[in-house]
């Protein structure tokens, strides 16, 4: 599943590419607009107050930018940022090293901040409060606390998964954003400022047949103009227009609405096994061979968003749009039999 070409998680091939294309400026970044009023509102009051930003949570689903507004924000302070995450902070001992080295104003950020260990969390409230770290020193009836005042700093979390989040931790965030999945005219966008830092040709055909396969992600639609770009390069002179586009994305079996082989499967298994649905969570994962976990955290959501599943308390079903999708008629509705009177 981590493989997938459409998959919004971050893979080894992106993560140097990711940097090139990342804006710098709350200007250069695409989309999500209020959000981006609102922090520009924020970093202005903080900067002419000569204060630290309050701390900010930003979660929703993967590869929408919650590392890039990140880095965003601290070209705007003007300050440095230190990069963790969630599962790399094991000790309070590791934090502490970690906010006692950063600067007045600096910012930390947090990826997969819900997975922060207790005791590293119960280190980090009066940090993030009082700005102090309580450090006990020694052991036994010699032991001694020591409070360490710290210098104004801003820590920056970002979440998949609030509901795992701590609901001390979550209230300690002063500003919570959700990012939602990109419109198609900001997608069509991204796809344009990505095509010219890589120095690749494509017109408006070209970028609109990416941007409607690249399921409202920009990671996905970064990933899909390299390989459209690779094909283009092979067999149209380095130029994307619509018809490569559709030619190097059929090549990769993602289809015009943005799903892939295991979506598709995903469907044909409800309609054509089980008669459209309902059907369990647990018995979609039998019949395909996957874990449910996975199905129901990277496959459905998606479908869910496109209308072409539907969660009901007696399991999955296939919408109409599914069935139109896939090109298979839709049952006919049977029509209630009248009594018969004798």
């Amino acid at each position: 599943m981590a493989d997938r070409m459409i998959s919004p998680k971050p893979r080894s091939e992106d993560v140097s590419l990711d940097a090139s294309l990342r804006p710098r400026s709350l200007s250069e970044y695409i989309g999500q607009e209020k959000i981006k009023e609102n922090l520009h509102i924020f970093i202005s009051a903080a900067k002419a107050r000569e204060e630290a930003l309050d701390h900010v949570l930003l979660y929703g689903p993967p590869g929408l930018g919650k590392t890039t507004l990140a880095h965003v924000i601290a070209h705007e302070m003007e300050v440095g940022i230190k990069v963790t995450s969630g599962p790399a902070i094991e000790r309070a001992g590791d934090l502490a090293a970690i906010l006692t080295n950063l600067r007045q104003g600096g910012i930390l950020f947090i990826d997969e901040v819900h997975r922060l260990g207790r005791a590293v969390e119960e280190t980090l409230y009066p940090a993030m409060e009082d700005y102090a770290l309580d450090i006990v020193i020694g052991k036994g009836p010699a032991a001694r606390s020591i409070r360490l005042k710290l210098p104004r700093f801003t820590i920056i979390g970002a979440t998949t998964r609030l509901a795992l989040m701590t609901s001390p931790l979550r209230n300690r965030f002063g500003v919570i954003y959700r990012l939602d999945f990109y419109e198609r005219a900001a997608m069509e966008a991204i796809v344009h400022r990505s095509a010219g830092i890589l120095r690749v040709g494509i017109d408006r055909g070209g970028a609109e047949e990416i941007a409607r396969r690249a399921r409202g992600t920009p990671r996905v639609a970064n990933r899909l103009l390299r390989r459209v770009r690779d094909y283009a390069q092979v067999r149209a002179q380095g130029h994307i227009t619509q018809s490569i586009a559709r030619e190097a994305l059929a090549l990769l079996e993602v289809d015009e609405s943005g799903l892939d082989d295991i979506d598709r499967r995903v469907l044909q298994t409800i309609i054509e096994k089980f008669d459209g649905g309902p059907v369990g969570l647990e018995t979609i994962a039998a019949a395909l061979s996957e874990e449910s976990d996975t199905i129901m955290d990277v496959v459905e959501p998606y479908l869910l968003q496109l209308g072409f599943l539907d969660r009901t308390p007696r399991g999955r079903v296939a919408t109409r749009r599914a069935y139109e999708h896939l090109g298979i008629e839709y049952p006919a509705e049977e029509e209630p039999q009248q009594p018969t009177l004798f």
